[in-house]
């Protein structure tokens, strides 16, 4: 302990910088919540440490382990810079008399600043001429700002759930705080968190470590609490699950399954993660290796392992928060937590096929989907009913591989496996164990396939169903849900989103997007809402509710668009303005946007295009001018009949390319008005005095910017900057 007090009380500063360093040990912190708090705390620190000027391009990370979060900041100043700042005070006819000489008003300002009236000076401003004296604001030592600052962002990290423990001082937090270690170059800072005081000791590993370490620093902390079993850095821990996993299944010629998802959960349900191979009874390999995989990932965390050419091997990876498992006891204990899983998941594969999927259905009558929108029984005629209008719309469109029938009977199985044994006991399999039990009963492959797939994409980097039928389905499926929801009032709000419906939306778009599918997003919102399958009569959604369905859908799109498919945000806008109904459509006219806006005329057309929206907006509406016919007779100028001939021939030609969607030879054809578009507005005064002149004028301009708008608003795209 002495040699640890020692380099305590080394810790460096140097230049007037100083190392912060911060730990909060708790009770475990659940591990799907560690990375996220870890990366708020990070954006948190680093919001006051910049707002307090307490930094100078140093940044603070974060990290975190189940007992702790830890933050550090390399270079944070020890005593904020000094201020010299000017404070503007009495106006100068009151401080000075006509002889110039200070009032009571003058004296009385530089007394309150602590300075002579010597020190006062004139000041011009738009109110006229004030008196003024600067002022130095001595910085305060970094210490007392971060005891301040430490506590409030610890308080403001957001957690899904929170809790409060007696002794808490009204903190709420996601477990009880049992030590706080913070040092600003090496010295503790004294402060209180959770009404726990903070010290310079930090804990080892619960069971194989000391109880109390103290630390100096953040190189020290992690180069201690190593030797004490704890690997704070996520990235260390994942390095040693990932060398041990692999190291054990090669020496058995095996190969581990990959799961990114439950590798990001071990690193952060474990302090210092260890790998056992385990092996089971391989009797069970005969069930579905969904089902194996399943129990062994979602109920155990345990790693499925294949043997070289593929299939599933009578052996299992687990993570065990220990140093070593030398006597094995921990092994054979997960070995026989194992073979009770399977033994049930064996029992329930066996008995819910002694009858058919099918048979299952009555049984959804008296399982609730939601209280206002009716059961589970109720949602699969729904479901059905869409399901066969979908695929009707993509067989009407050209895809001949779209079948009625088989959408209407993979619907009709799709939510039958949720009152299955096998799902009560094992929720993460619901789809995918109909899709299952559908195949080895004998429905045709699209089905079993489009039963099993019916809940994909479950988020944007998931895949999409395997066939059109499962498309179909899934579509339906979420469809169905966002119009119910968003009916009884169950829209998402901020962080709320109990039923999943921005995943719902994302859903959709992707398997539209990937698939190509010619759909009516504003229709099939509308089949779901209102059609004869639809919610109604039973629940009466309004048109405000499809809108905003509708809405809530090309957000959802808006967001594919920019963050996937890397289209800038201007052209998003311009191309959505002008509709986004189709989204295959709408995609193929952002592509177009994004490639003719690198030509010379279309950004300064699009400039021009703002100002027609500009002069129909103050002339009254641009609906208002739309639909009267241009009188040529009327034209007064060589330069707006150049402009109503060129914009005709041009919208003949961009009407033709629309119709195969060469919205890329369209819009070069539109952005080649330029000349006579510029020509006009240097020649022509559109709001002319003669009211039939002026009038004539907006009706061509509003007719321009209608004909012209309907692959994208070009007012909507920014100009570059010259």
């Amino acid at each position: 302990m002495k040699s640890e007090t020692k380099a305590h009380q080394k810790a460096p500063a140097t230049n007037g910088f100083g190392e912060l360093f911060l730990e909060i040990g708790c009770e475990e912190i659940p591990a799907g919540m560690i990375s996220a708090a870890a990366r708020e705390l990070q954006v948190i620190l680093n919001k006051y440490l910049t707002m307090e000027k307490l930094v100078d391009g140093a940044e603070a990370i974060a990290f975190g382990a189940p007992r702790r979060l830890v933050a550090a900041c390399p270079r944070v100043r020890l005593k904020q810079e000094d201020i010299q700042r000017q404070i503007n005070g009495p106006p100068k006819s009151a401080a000075f008399d006509g002889q110039n000489a200070p009032t009571r008003v003058a004296e009385g300002f530089a007394a309150k600043y602590g300075v002579g009236v010597d020190k006062l000076f004139v000041v011009s401003t738009p109110r006229g001429e004030y008196m003024a004296v600067e002022q130095l604001v001595p910085g305060r030592a970094a210490a007392d700002r971060l005891t301040e600052i430490i506590p409030r962002a610890i308080a403001e990290i957001p957690w899904p759930k929170t809790m409060y423990w007696t002794g808490a001082s009204g903190l709420r937090f996601i477990r009880p705080i049992r030590w706080v270690v913070a040092l600003l170059a090496g010295r503790a800072l004294r402060l209180e968190v959770g009404g726990v005081a903070s010290g310079t000791a930090t804990a080892g590993h619960r069971f194989l470590g000391k109880s109390s370490i103290a630390v100096s620093g953040c190189e020290d902390y992690l180069a201690k609490l190593a030797k004490n079993y704890v690997l704070a850095l996520p990235e260390k821990r994942r390095e040693k699950v990932e060398r041990e996993l692999s190291k054990l299944a090669a020496g058995k010629g095996l190969r581990v399954n990959a799961d990114a998802s439950l590798s990001d959960l071990v690193v952060y349900l474990n302090e210092y993660p260890s790998a056992i191979l385990g092996s089971f009874d391989p009797a069970y390999l005969d069930l579905p290796e969904e089902i194996l995989i399943t129990v062994m990932r979602d109920h155990q965390k345990y790693f499925a392992v294949r043997r070289r050419d593929g299939p599933l091997a009578p052996h299992f990876l687990a993570v065990i928060n220990l140093n070593r498992d030398a006597k094995g006891l921990v092994r054979s204990g997960h070995e026989r937590v194992l073979r009770a899983r399977f033994a049930d998941a064996k029992f329930f594969w066996e008995v819910d096929q002694k009858c058919r999927l099918a048979d299952y259905l009555p049984k959804l009558a008296s399982v609730l989907f939601q209280a206002k929108l009716g059961s589970y029984g109720e949602k699969v005629e729904r479901l059905r009913a869409l399901s066969r209008w979908l695929a009707e719309q993509w067989f009407a469109r050209g895809i001949h591989e779209a079948r009625v029938a088989h959408a209407d009977r993979a619907a009709e199985l799709a939510k039958c496996d949720l009152v299955t044994g096998m799902v009560r006991e094992f929720t993460e399999l619901q789809g995918i164990v109909g899709g299952l039990y559908a195949k080895v009963q004998g429905e045709p492959e699209e089905v079993y396939w489009a039963v099993y797939d019916h809940y994909r994409p479950t988020g944007i980097d998931e895949p999409t169903p395997r066939n059109l039928t499962g498309a179909t389905v899934s579509m339906a499926d979420k469809l169905d849900t966002l119009v119910g929801c968003f009916a009884v009032g169950l829209a998402p709000t901020g962080s709320s989103d109990p039923f999943g419906l921005r995943r719902a939306g994302l859903g959709i778009v992707k398997i539209v997007l990937q698939r190509k599918l010619p759909v009516s997003l504003s229709e099939s919102v509308c089949a779901a809402a209102r059609g004869r399958f639809g919610y109604a009569p039973k629940l009466k959604v309004k048109p405000e509710v499809e809108k905003s369905v509708f809405d809530f859908l090309v957000d959802r799109a808006r967001y594919v668009f920019l963050e996937r498919e890397g289209f800038a945000y201007d052209e998003i806008n311009a191309v959505i303005a002008a509709g986004a109904d189709d989204l295959v459509d709408a995609r193929d006219r952002i592509a177009a946007v994004r490639e003719i806006r690198k030509t010379r005329n279309f950004e300064p057309l699009a400039v021009s295009f703002k100002r027609v929206r500009k002069i129909l907006e103050k002339a009254g509406s641009e609906k208002k001018w739309r639909f009267p016919a241009v009188r040529p007779e009327l034209f007064q100028e060589e330069a707006e009949r150049k402009l109503h001939a060129a914009a005709h021939r041009v919208a003949q030609e961009a009407e033709g390319h629309k119709k195969v969607r060469g919205y890329r030879e369209a819009l070069q054809g539109i952005a080649k008005l330029r000349p006579e578009v510029d020509e006009f507005f240097d020649r022509v005064l559109v709001m002319a005095d003669e009211e039939d002149i002026r009038r004539n004028r907006l009706t061509l301009l509003a007719q321009l910017l209608s004909e012209f708008s309907t692959i994208a608003d070009f007012s909507e795209i920014v100009a570059a900057e010259k």
